[in-house]
C-alpha cells in the first residue's frame, strides 16, 4: 500500500452496499428506494502535502481524453459530471406560470401550450398500447430445442435454433440458460419472452471478442431508395416537404448534409468535425401517400434547409414488431477482464421501428468476483465497486436508427467498466426518433439514461425514469471518481423530453466542447419537466431549453454565464420555472396529457 494515499472524490448518490444489494434482490421495489445522496470516499494511509491526490482534477475537470471507436462508437473524457459553475440562474423569460404555486398547490406552466409535442414517441407512435403477452407459456419451448435450464451447459445453438423458424413467440421456461455465444433476431414479428424476470434468466458468458458487440441484437436490413431534394426549405413543425421528384409510401428518412455552414452557425467550427461533410438522417418517418409533396407523419424538430442538402430517402428492410419481455439478464464477468473491452451490450435494437422491451431486469451474473481482485490497491471502497455482485459488464440496452420503440418497466444496474471509452451506459440511445423510456431505472452505471453518438436524436421521451449511483470511473485500479450524470452526449439532440423522472445522480444538456471526438453542443430546445430527486440538473443547451418543475432537493444550473466551458455558446439561458414546486404542477406529465389530446383528437 503506498503510505500517504489519500483519495478524496464525489460520487453522489453512488449505492452503498445494503443499496447494491436491495437493488439485486429487490426487483420493482428497487425504483422506490433512496439514494445514499452524495458521499466522499476516503481511503489509504494519513499523508498529507505532497502524497494526497484530490482525484487527479476531480471537480472541475470536463473529460480527460476521448477517441472514436470502431462500429460507430465513440471514446469519452472522465469525469462529466460536475464541470465548472455551479450557478443557479433562472433563465431569460423566468416565470410563475397560472395559480399560486406554494407547495402542491396546483399549477400551470406559463410555456406548456409552446413546447412541442412528444406524443408521438414509443411503440406505434403512442397510439396503440403494448401487445398483450398473454398468459401462460406460449410459442417456441427453447428447451424443446435443446437448451439446457440449469446454466451447466450452453445453450446458444438451441436458443438460436427456436429464434431462426420465424416469427412467433419464443419462449424461456423457469430457468437459468448460459449462453457462451451472440444471439441475432432478424425476423419481424419475434418475441423473446419469459416467465419472470425473477425466474427465466439469460446469463450471456461470453469473456471476450464482444468489443463493440451486443449479447443480444434484433437487426433489420435497411435498404436505401433513390433520395430526392427538398426544393424549398422547411421550418421546424412541418410536416409537408415539396421534393423535386416522387419518392414511394413508407419508411423514410429526413437528413441533411453537415455543411460548413451548419457548422458555423452552431459555432461549432473546429468542434463538430467527426461527421462534417456527410449526409445524416436527422429524422426517421413514415409517409402514407408517396409524391413530390409529402406529408410526414410527425412534425419536423428542426428546419430543414436547402442549403445543406436537405432531402429525403426511402427505407425498406427496417425490422418491426419485435421485443423482448419478462427475462433477467447478465453478462459480468471478471472484474479486471471486463475492463477489457468496451461498448459491451447485453441488448441492441438495430433499424427497428416499432419494437419493445419490458418487464426486463439485470440480475447478479454467475461469472462476477465473490471478492475484490487480489492486487487491488488497499482503499476503502464497497466491495460493488470492484466488481463484486455485479450485474453487468459494461452497457445495458442499445437502441439504434430506430423509431417507435418503448422500453418499460425495466430496471438494469451495477456495471463493473464504468471507465471512459462508452462503457456504463445503461440505457443507450444513438440517432433515433420517437423512442420511449418509462417507469424504468438505471442505477450505478457511468450514465444511467443517455443519447450518444451523433446527429439524429429526437422526440423521444425519459417517462417516470430513475436514475442513481452514475459514477465516471476514472481507472480499473481506481474505478471511482466523480458523479456520472444522465446525459445528452453528442451533437445536439433535438427537442426530446425527461418527464416525471427522478434524479438522484443528475442529467447534463451542455456544451462538451471537444470531449469525446467533438460532442459540442449536445442539446437544444429539449425539455425537463417536473424532474426530482438528489441530484444535480445542469441544462444549458443551444438556442433554447425549458425547465418546469423541480423538487426543492434538486439542484438546477442553468447559467451560462457561469458555467464555463460547458456554457459556451448556450446564451441566452433556458427558461426555468416552479424551482421547488414539482409537487403542485398540472399535468404532472406532459407527455401523458399531450397523448390523451391526440387520441381524443383521433
Amino acid at each position: 500500500m503506498r503510505r500517504g494515499l489519500r483519495i478524496l472524490l464525489l460520487v453522489g448518490a453512488a449505492c452503498s452496499g445494503d443499496e447494491a444489494t436491495k437493488f439485486a434482490e429487490g426487483g420493482g421495489e428497487a425504483r422506490r428506494g433512496e439514494g445514499e445522496g452524495a458521499a466522499e470516499v476516503v481511503g489509504g494511509g494519513e499523508g498529507e502535502g505532497e502524497d494526497a491526490v484530490e482525484g487527479e482534477g476531480a471537480g472541475e475537470v470536463e473529460g480527460e481524453g476521448a477517441g472514436e471507436g470502431e462500429g460507430g462508437g465513440e471514446g469519452e473524457g472522465e469525469g462529466e459530471g460536475e464541470g465548472e459553475g455551479e450557478g443557479e440562474g433562472e433563465g431569460e423569460g423566468e416565470g410563475e406560470g397560472e395559480g399560486e404555486g406554494e407547495g402542491g398547490l396546483p399549477w400551470r406552466s406559463a410555456v406548456e401550450g409552446d413546447l412541442p409535442d412528444f406524443s408521438f414517441a414509443g411503440y406505434r407512435g403512442g397510439l396503440d398500447p403494448l401487445p398483450e403477452p398473454g398468459a401462460g407459456p406460449g410459442g417456441r419451448d427453447v428447451v424443446e430445442f435443446g437448451a439446457d435450464p440449469t446454466g451447466e451447459t450452453d445453450s446458444t445453438a438451441a436458443v438460436q435454433a427456436a429464434i431462426d423458424v420465424g416469427a412467433g413467440v419464443v419462449w424461456f421456461p423457469e430457468g437459468l440458460y448460459r449462453l457462451d455465444g451472440r444471439l441475432r433476431v432478424r425476423t419481424s414479428g419475434t418475441v423473446l419472452r419469459g416467465a419472470g424476470a425473477a425466474v427465466s434468466r439469460l446469463w450471456f458468458s461470453a469473456d471476450s471478442g464482444m468489443g463493440y458487440r451486443s449479447h443480444l441484437t434484433f437487426v433489420g436490413a435497411p435498404q436505401l431508395g433513390a433520395s430526392r431534394s427538398l426544393v424549398e426549405d422547411a421550418p421546424k413543425g412541418s410536416t409537408a416537404l415539396r421534393l423535386d421528384g416522387a419518392v414511394p409510401p413508407g419508411d423514410v428518412q429526413v437528413g441533411w448534409v453537415i455543411t460548413d455552414a451548419f457548422v458555423a452557425e452552431h459555432g461549432m467550427a473546429g468542434t463538430w468535425q467527426a461527421f462534417n461533410g456527410s449526409w445524416q438522417p436527422f429524422f426517421h418517418r413514415t409517409l402514407a401517400v408517396g409524391g413530390p409533396d409529402v406529408t410526414l407523419d410527425v412534425p419536423l424538430r428542426y428546419r430543414a434547409l436547402v442549403r445543406d442538402q436537405a432531402s429525403v430517402v426511402p427505407v425498406t428492410g427496417l425490422l418491426e414488431e419485435v421485443g423482448v419481455e419478462d427475462l433477467g439478464v447478465a453478462d459480468a464477468i471478471g472484474f479486471r477482464e471486463a475492463w477489457q473491452e468496451d461498448q459491451v451490450h447485453v441488448i441492441a435494437f438495430e433499424q427497428v421501428k416499432d419494437g419493445w422491451v419490458r418487464g426486463v431486469r439485470s440480475f447478479p451474473s454467475p461469472a462476477a468476483p465473490d471478492a475484490p481482485p487480489a492486487d487491488a490497491p488497499e482503499v476503502d471502497l464497497p466491495p460493488e465497486y470492484w466488481g463484486v455482485g455485479a450485474h453487468l459488464r459494461s452497457g445495458g440496452i442499445l437502441v439504434t436508427r430506430s423509431k417507435r420503440v418503448t422500453i418499460a418497466d425495466t430496471e438494469l444496474g451495477l456495471a463493473q467498466h464504468r471507465g471512459g471509452g462508452g462503457n456504463g451506459y445503461l440505457f443507450e440511445i444513438r440517432q433515433s426518433s420517437e423512442i420511449l423510456v418509462r417507469d424504468s431505472v438505471g442505477r450505478a452505471g457511468r450514465h444511467n439514461f443517455i443519447q450518444n453518438w451523433g446527429f439524429g436524436t429526437t422526440g423521444c421521451v425519459w417517462l417516470r425514469v430513475r436514475s442513481a449511483g452514475g459514477v465516471s470511473a476514472l481507472a480499473v485500479d481506481l474505478p471511482v471518481g466523480l458523479v456520472g450524470l444522465s446525459e445528452f452526449h453528442h451533437s445536439l439532440a433535438m427537442a426530446n423530453l425527461i418527464d416525471s423522472a427522478v434524479l438522484d445522480d443528475g442529467w447534463g444538456a451542455v456544451n462538451r466542447n471537444t470531449w469525446s471526438s467533438g460532442a459540442g453542443h449536445t442539446a437544444t430546445e429539449n425539455v425537463f419537466w417536473n424532474i426530482r430527486g438528489a441530484g444535480v440538473l445542469r441544462s444549458l443547451q443551444y438556442g433554447r431549453g425549458w425547465v418546469v418543475g423541480t423538487s426543492p432537493d434538486l439542484r438546477v444550473e442553468t447559467d451560462s454565464a457561469a458555467a464555463g466551458a460547458a456554457g459556451r455558446g448556450t446564451a441566452p439561458d433556458d427558461w426555468v420555472e416552479g424551482l421547488g414546486r414539482a409537487a403542485g404542477l398540472q399535468p404532472p406529465s406532459l407527455y401523458e396529457a399531450q397523448l390523451a389530446r391526440r387520441r381524443g383528437a383521433r
